[in-house]
């Protein structure tokens, strides 16, 4: 039976290589590590950090889930400097980091959609988004200012249109942090595609 446990739990580990992921009330992972950004510049975590905390959203160029999400970064991003919090898009796919994924990439895409005021880096073998356990795109994951974590999941209720949310998830943990309040709900299933990482 203990052979069995262990095999199983082997197997686990094969198949799940991003890791467990952040529980609410984990510290950030690998806040000093430093990522490239279309900007020029390399950033760290504790870097962006605010004083009130730190949006990491995992994202990327071509995922529908994120081109249907993505016409609400700039208007999250700009609760986020009016509240008190860093912002950050990590491009954590380093299977197309040669193709749609890359550098280059990340740049036109970005200034196509206009987020040109805010960090979208490039996660280098997925390092970070290991650590944090980060599955989809988008993924995200919402830091006070003690980096740890208060809200986990969705962006809001509705990929398809803005004007339709009836749960403004993610805007309503912004505002609760800010506030010093407790996120609720504190997680929501994220949904999105999935992060394209290499095989090891």
């Amino acid at each position: 039976m203990k052979l069995l446990t262990i095999i199983l739990s082997t197997a686990a580990l094969m198949f799940n290589p991003e890791g467990e992921q952040l529980n609410i009330g984990d510290k950030a992972p690998k806040q000093s590590l430093e990522l490239p950004s279309i900007n020029g510049n390399k950033v760290t975590l504790d870097g962006l950090k605010a004083e009130n905390g730190l949006l990491v959203i995992y994202s990327c160029n071509t995922c529908p889930w994120v081109i249907a999400w993505e016409d609400r970064y700039n208007e999250i991003y700009k609760e986020c400097e009016e509240l008190g919090l860093g912002f950050v898009l990590v491009n954590s796919n380093e299977a197309k980091r040669e193709g749609d994924d890359s550098l280059d990439a990340m740049k036109e895409h970005a200034k196509e959609k206009g987020y040109m005021d805010f960090a979208y880096v490039v996660d280098k073998n997925h390092e970070l988004a290991d650590a944090f356990g980060a599955t989809k795109t988008p993924d995200v994951f919402l830091f006070d200012a003690d980096m740890t974590l208060v809200y986990k999941g969705a962006i809001d209720d509705n990929s398809k249109n803005k004007d339709a949310v009836e749960n403004p998830y993610l805007k309503n943990a912004i505002k609760a942090v800010s506030q010093g309040k407790k996120a609720d709900p504190a997680e929501t299933k994220a949904l999105g595609c999935s992060i394209k990482r290499i095989k090891s």
